[in-house]
């Protein structure tokens, strides 16, 4: 018994004339125009940043990404089946909380920005509050998406000011009775480093939450979150071993403190024993609803980012922390060459700065980025080009 299943398409709506299509090609022929269309695209600018990165990804990220097991692995629902991936989420979990200073990681969110905004919902959870108060120095999609998140929850979303002499965010914060949390980027979109010494410190006073969104590579040389009294933190975990690939797939980076568990989204792997005490892995914590009732589910984003935390995960054990600390040297020290010599156009020069700096432009600041494989002679071919603009 055959179905036609076009029978049930109203006659209304169909086409009634051809696809206006090209004639068809031969394969050499359409290789050929595929690669006359792709030598049409200019190369992007070595030097663009602004939360996606051209770092050195070393070869063994590609090899072991690229295996079957791993490229084709789905949700690891049946742990007795998922050994493999279940080790590396929570080997990836681990070395994230290292990293950050905290005690808890999640599997992986979409991207830096749903992250962020997931940790402000979250935050929302933990105090019963329902103002979520942001710097305007965090990357303006990030608050765009967390303007979204915030509209349809009816939550109320408060920007806090940037000093225009520093570009930093305002050390004086105006907390309310009703401020779930602040939140930071560190280093900010503009690229300079926030001053966060005593920023958790006023905002638990007020009984809030601090979190913080970080870039990642920064953490080989600047202080992780934890350690200055961040609740959550956040970021986007690309430039781990993960290629910019047109602007995607992210890595949501995702860590908290121990207290606040059970109101993480997303998933979290575990190690334990079987009845033989042998060494296992297991969904731990699973609070989406696929797992639980929809209205325990702290949230539903949680996509098998495993991939691209394998990436992140395999980046650091071949890095290490000596490795990752030198990405984060050069990184500095190229980008402050090219600030140092770009004079009076830089805004906020006397501002520290990691791997981005601003410079004025005709109707906003144009953001600078440097990374490890970026040339001499590239620093010195942009610096004359700027100075002759």
């Amino acid at each position: 018994m055959t179905t036609d299943f076009f029978a049930v398409v109203p006659d209304k709506i169909k086409l009634k004339k051809d696809l206006a299509l090209p004639a068809p090609l031969s394969e050499p022929e359409l290789l050929e125009e595929l690669k006359a269309q792709s030598e049409k695209n200019q190369e992007a600018s070595p030097f663009l940043g602004a939360g996606s990165y051209n770092h050195f990804i070393p070869s063994a990220v590609k090899h072991i990404v690229g295996r079957s097991e791993f490229y084709t692995a789905y949700t690891p629902y049946q742990a007795e089946a998922s050994q493999g991936t279940l080790q590396v989420i929570y080997e990836y979990q681990s070395m994230l909380c290292e990293l950050t200073g905290m005690e808890v990681a999640n599997a992986s969110m979409y991207d830096g920005a749903t992250a962020m905004a997931e940790a402000a919902f979250m935050a929302c959870r933990i105090t019963g509050r329902k103002e979520i108060l942001v710097s305007s120095a965090v990357h303006p999609n990030y608050r765009a998406v967390l303007k979204t998140y915030c509209q349809a929850a009816d939550l109320i979303l408060t920007e806090l000011p940037y000093d225009l002499k520093t570009g930093q965010t305002t050390s004086d914060l105006e907390l309310r009775t009703n401020s779930a949390c602040v939140i930071l980027q560190q280093p900010n979109y503009f690229g300079n480093i926030e001053q966060v010494s005593q920023m958790a410190k006023s905002i638990h006073e007020k009984g809030a939450l601090f979190i913080v969104s970080v870039d990642p590579i920064s953490l080989g040389l600047l202080k992780p979150p934890g350690k200055y009294g961040a609740d959550i933190v956040v970021g986007e975990g690309q430039a781990l071993g993960n290629p910019q690939s047109f602007g995607g797939p992210g890595l949501g980076l995702f860590a908290a403190r121990k207290e606040y568990l059970r109101q993480m989204p997303g998933r979290i792997v575990g190690a334990t024993v079987d009845t033989e005490e042998k060494k296992g892995y297991v969904l731990t914590m699973a609070t989406r609803e696929q797992h639980i009732r929809r209205d325990r589910a702290t949230s539903n984003i949680c996509s098998n980012e495993a991939l691209c935390a394998l990436a992140a995960c395999v980046y650091l054990s071949i890095m290490g922390k000596q490795g990752l600390r030198k990405v984060a040297e050069l990184c500095l020290q190229k980008a402050n060459y090219l600030k140092n010599k770009f004079g009076d156009k830089v805004l906020w020069s006397n501002t520290p700065s990691f791997k981005e700096f601003a410079i004025k432009g005709k109707k906003e600041p144009r953001i600078i980025c440097a990374t490890e494989l970026i040339k001499k002679e590239d620093l010195d071919k942009l610096i004359r080009n700027i100075a002759a603009a």
